[in-house]
């Protein structure tokens, strides 16, 4: 059984920095891409960054500059560093990996983390 357990959401002023956790546990053999998605009211989620296992990144355009994505394998860990937050970046924050497991491989994803970002 895996699990995608997120931290590090909450209120935070324009301008300011969070920074978001998604650890991976369970029966786990390997982790390919982790990414980080998120979901404004009335909106689709949307892709934010994401890392590939061997530490290629890509961002969506609206978070380049801002954002950092990193990982650390041996923890199984993946990180978003959110800088010079605005109003609109406020949403849910959903990890995503693809992991494979004994019987398959396939996208698991965390329960979300709210992000709310004042004015």
């Amino acid at each position: 059984q895996v699990q995608l357990v997120e931290s590090g959401g909450g209120l935070v002023q324009a301008g300011g920095s969070l920074r978001l956790s998604c650890a991976a546990s369970g029966s786990i053999r390997s982790i390919g891409t982790m990414a980080w998605y998120r979901q404004a009211p009335g909106k689709q989620r949307e892709l934010v960054a994401a890392i590939t296992s061997s530490g290629s990144t890509n961002y969506a355009d609206s978070v380049k500059g801002r954002f950092t994505i990193s990982r650390d394998n041996a923890k199984r860990t993946v990180y978003l560093q959110m800088n010079s937050l605005k109003p609109e970046d406020t949403a849910v924050y959903y990890c995503n990996a693809r992991i494979q497991v004994v019987i398959n491989t396939r996208d698991y994803w965390g329960q979300g983390t709210q992000v709310t970002v004042s004015s």
